[in-house]
């Protein structure tokens, strides 16, 4: 289990409370009435309902078993009650700013805390600042209040907090606005952090941009064997995919031509 302190109250000062909306096939958490923070079916509170949280499992294809989680964001739980669901190797601790948003974890049928699931209520930024280097294996960032994106949570120190924070082959995911110029600055920053291997995927609907970062060595070894990696996924992940499947292929095709010229040989000089 991660270092972490007791959980506490946080307090933020602007901290609004969600509500929630329901209708005949959904429940959905809401600040004011513009926009979804996040949507449950009711037939499967377990599924993915929105399209941004279907892509931001696209780390699925780099590493389909990631031992260690951080989660920056709770929301209405969507993406923690997957990985709770569907990855029951992995260790997940998810980090809410707003004790407001943790208070409705129930009806939007969140897991209770476990040896291997927990959420805290606590800074995300400030948490990953003291996380000690190469602790989590993937972190994914969804982290958005009434007002949009915290600076805290897209600066710069933020991103550099978050590769530290990762193993040597660990993965950030991060769920943006695609309001530009501000996305593409935001991808600039992850790009500045991580280098070449960066990959942004675009939403159809819903305003988002999905960014998934790691290193050189996964996203080649992911562009070599992508057929045989989607091949054995689970046919839970292949549906949650299937949107989202030709755009990750074809982000990692520049990662195909590295990966088979790392395996060309040097041809060896002949003796005449």
């Amino acid at each position: 289990m991660p270092e972490f302190e007791e959980s506490r109250p946080f307090t933020e000062t602007n901290a609004l409370k969600p509500f929630i909306s329901t209708d005949k096939d959904s429940m959905s958490m809401q600040f004011d009435m513009s926009l979804i923070q996040s949507r449950m079916r009711l037939d499967d509170p377990i599924a993915l309902d929105l399209q941004y949280t279907r892509a931001m499992m696209a780390f699925l294809l780099l590493n389909p078993e990631p031992a260690k989680v951080l989660m920056i964001g709770l929301g209405g739980g969507s993406l923690a009650k997957y990985c709770h669901a569907h990855l029951p190797q992995a260790d997940i601790t998810v980090v809410e700013i707003n004790p407001h948003v943790i208070e409705v974890r129930d009806a939007f049928k969140v897991p209770p805390d476990s040896d291997r699931f927990r959420v805290v209520c606590d800074d995300g930024a400030a948490v990953l600042a003291k996380t000690k280097q190469g602790t989590y294996d993937l972190i994914m960032v969804d982290g958005f209040n009434y007002e949009g994106q915290p600076e805290t949570l897209i600066s710069l120190d933020f991103y550099k907090s978050c590769r530290k924070a990762l193993t040597e082959s660990g993965i950030l995911v991060v769920n943006l606005s695609d309001v530009e110029p501000e996305c593409t600055r935001l991808v600039g920053r992850i790009w500045q952090t991580f280098g070449e291997p960066v990959m942004a995927l675009d939403i159809e609907c819903g305003g988002n941009r999905i960014v998934v970062a790691s290193t050189e060595d996964v996203f080649r070894e992911c562009a070599g064997g992508f057929g045989r990696r989607w091949a054995v996924l689970p046919e839970v992940h292949k549906e949650t995919l299937r949107f989202t499947a030709a755009s990750i292929e074809y982000e990692l095709e520049p990662w195909q031509g590295a990966k088979k010229a790392a395996k060309v040989a040097k041809p060896k000089k002949r003796g005449r």
